[in-house]
């Protein structure tokens, strides 16, 4: 009974002292990813989880919006290891980004960790990864994929549960979000929520605050958002696109509401780019309008030319708008 009494006590505080969350800005990336949220960005091989984990920090560092859509309300730092890619293949990858978003890598808080190894189920490389992130101190922290990370097996909860918690003591103790990137298992038989079809233990899908599936459907990618504590975003189609000649690569969404590709005549093509700039809140660029209709540069070129000579647009430097119809004032 002395022991009892004698023991430390654990912390506690009455229930109307809590801190209140910040619910005015719960979110890192807008619909995506929680404020100082632990999660899973998870598919099956070959799904562009990595391109999508690098448009997750390339976002929060820039403030730019994550996929052109999801807006970043509190930009901050970043800090990523990449364990199944080369640091030239991964810089890269952020120099397409960067090129499309015109963004200058130089200049954003992104750090990328280059260690040959990093593993979350010893002791020593926990102390470096917390001694890294207490030196960064990022906003988000980016351990890609888990299968490297770790020589634990992943069907045992209670392995999988242990590196689990440091990666929460992580986030609680520095206030950071953490996505971690896992495989989905090949032979899923499907239904269901995606989470389940993670390879290892459940735990994996229970852990996550946020978390990001990725799978492939027809030609295209579909990713679903789960929340612990916030609504769902509907699923959404992605699609891996690149520049005319192969650079500049990224993970783009396709709204429901984006124009067709034009495949008939000119005047399919000038219809579709009118609706466009109708659509548009004001001046748009070519280079837009390019990845928004998804057009050669050439007959694009020409479009903006022949409508331009039809006085149904106007240019200022590199961007276009529609000419405001005129409306005739009668004479006196």
């Amino acid at each position: 009974m002395s022991d009892a009494a004698d023991a430390e006590m654990l912390p506690f505080v009455r229930a109307a002292d809590l801190v209140a969350s910040t619910a005015e800005r719960p979110w890192l990336v807008e619909s995506l990813w929680a404020r100082a949220a632990v999660g899973i960005v998870g598919g099956a091989p070959k799904c562009c989880k990595s391109w999508l984990a690098l448009d997750l920090a390339l976002s929060v560092v820039s403030g730019t919006p994550c996929l052109g859509t999801f807006a970043v309300p509190t930009p901050g730092g970043a800090l990523i290891y990449m364990a199944e890619d080369a640091t030239a293949t991964v810089r890269q990858r952020l120099d397409g980004l960067c090129r499309h978003r015109d963004l200058d890598l130089g200049a954003l808080p992104l750090d990328v960790i280059t260690a040959t190894s990093l593993r979350l189920d010893l002791g020593r490389d926990q102390q470096r990864l917390a001694a890294t992130v207490r030196r960064v101190r990022p906003r988000l922290l980016v351990l890609d994929p888990f299968v490297r990370l770790q020589r634990i097996d992943e069907n045992d909860a209670r392995q999988v549960s242990a590196v689990l918690a440091y990666l929460r003591d992580l986030e609680r103790q520095y206030d950071l979000a953490v996505v971690l990137v896992h495989h989905a298992r090949k032979n899923h038989p499907g239904g269901g929520q995606d989470g389940q079809s993670l390879r290892g233990s459940g735990d994996l899908h229970a852990w996550g605050d946020s978390n990001l599936y990725l799978r492939r459907h027809h030609d295209h990618l579909m990713l679903t958002v789960e929340h612990r504590a916030s609504p769902a975003l509907a699923p959404c189609a992605l699609a891996l696109v690149s520049g005319e000649e192969g650079e500049d690569t990224r993970l783009e969404v396709r709204h429901a509401g984006t124009p067709a590709t034009p495949t008939g005549g000119r005047d399919d093509l000038d219809a579709v780019l009118l609706a466009a700039l109708d659509r548009a809140a004001g001046p748009v660029s070519r280079t837009q309008l390019r990845e928004t209709l998804r057009v050669r540069n050439e007959r694009l070129g020409d479009a903006l030319a022949r409508l331009a000579t039809r006085g149904l647009l106007t240019r200022a430097g590199d961007r276009w708008q529609r000419v405001p119809t005129a409306i005739p004032i009668p004479a006196p």
